[in-house]
């Protein structure tokens, strides 16, 4: 979709983006529905698809973003996700003059759980400088906010647009034995499927399946070692490591699910358990992110949250509300009232138009 060569109309923007924006990960939905969204409202949004190597790109990579922007007219907003702005800063930085560029961050690139100290730091000191030549910087979450203190990113330069979510039908559940519990993450060092699959393997094996929708392709060393416990504990006919689920797929078990469990170690946000509660989900997860906020107080919420990392506290909430049907069905109601709560996407697009609009006044 082309944008005018000389001006900016009233309503329009570009997309940067690193790689597929169809891939399956809860940033690029974010990413696909905000544009959706704001196409709906009648903007013109230009998605471009960067090299797929960011945030780790080649120089062949950055030379291509490099002439993406350059391509951009004068005085149009660029919307850069963060997954490339922050490794891109002298790029940002050459454009910085005559573009509006607005920084997209889901969460800080050296935040990433499993890299070294000294990748961080690189990480941190590039995103920083980049970050300082946006115009604006919009964060998915509270927890990003904070953490960009660090950045040296005013409050008055960040804009929170949090994700919506979609109601979905509220499961029906497997019905009867065993008790269907769904992990909707793809594999890496931050979701905790590590975690989770050794509480799970001290409770009975005999009372529950597990099945994990996410992809198995992003970091190949997490499934090796998630397949590894697998095997050491005997868990092969409990435990299904599905991959990326088609929409299709992916509701059918969200439907004959039980309990929707996630021992994510951080996240900015916490759409995987937004997505289950529209669902109607009790949840067993941590309180990272936003969400406690998401799932509501422990006397009258939709689940059990435990610190991430802690691997006997998740052990003690997963047997509790596996082996209390009483407990799991008043989580059930608390999920059925927090579903009507959830935040839209069009909420999430109206703030979005909303900040950039800001950096055209």
């Amino acid at each position: 979709m082309a944008l005018n060569r000389k001006r900016q109309t009233a309503s329009s923007a570009w997309l940067l983006v690193p790689g597929s924006l169809e891939s399956r990960t809860g940033g690029y939905a974010y990413d696909r529905r905000i544009a959706a969204e704001l196409r709906r409202r009648g903007w013109t949004i230009a998605v471009r698809e960067l090299d797929a190597s960011f945030p780790r790109p080649t120089a062949a990579a950055l030379a291509d973003a490099a002439r993406v922007l350059a391509d951009i007219p004068d005085g149009h907003t660029v919307l850069v996700d963060g997954l490339a702005l922050g490794v891109m800063p002298s790029e940002v930085e050459r454009e910085a003059s005559r573009l509006r560029l607005v920084a997209l961050v889901h969460m800080p690139l050296a935040a990433e759980i499993g890299i070294d100290s000294d990748v961080a730091a690189r990480l941190e000191a590039s995103e920083r400088r980049a970050l300082g030549a946006a115009a604006l910087v919009v964060v998915t979450g509270r927890w990003t906010m904070s953490a960009l203190e660090r950045y040296d990113v005013g409050r008055h330069r960040i804009a929170l647009v949090e994700p919506g979510t979609d109601r979905g039908p509220v499961a029906r559940g497997s019905g009867g034995s065993p008790l269907e519990l769904l992990c909707t993450a793809t594999l890496n060092p931050g979701k905790g499927h590590e975690i989770l699959i050794r509480a799970l393997a001290s409770l009975s094996p005999r009372g529950w399946h597990l099945t994990c929708a996410g992809s198995l392709d992003r970091h190949p060393p997490t499934v090796e070692r998630v397949r590894a416990i697998v095997r050491a504990k005997s868990l092969d006919d409990r435990v299904s490591l599905a991959g990326e689920l088609d929409d299709v797929a992916l509701a059918a078990a969200f439907d004959r699910a039980d309990l929707f469990v996630l021992a994510t170690l951080r996240e900015t946000y916490g759409m995987a358990v937004a997505e289950a509660l529209a669902h109607g989900l009790p949840v067993v997860s941590t309180t990272t992110g936003a969400i406690a906020d998401l799932v509501g107080p422990a006397d009258d919420g939709a689940g059990l949250l435990v610190p991430p990392g802690d691997e006997a506290a998740l052990e003690t909430a997963l047997s509790r509300v596996m082996s209390d049907a009483r407990l799991r069905d008043r989580l059930a109601e608390g999920a059925r009232r927090m579903r009507g709560r959830l935040p839209t996407w069009e909420e999430a697009a109206d703030k979005m138009a909303a900040a950039l609009e800001r950096v055209r006044d």
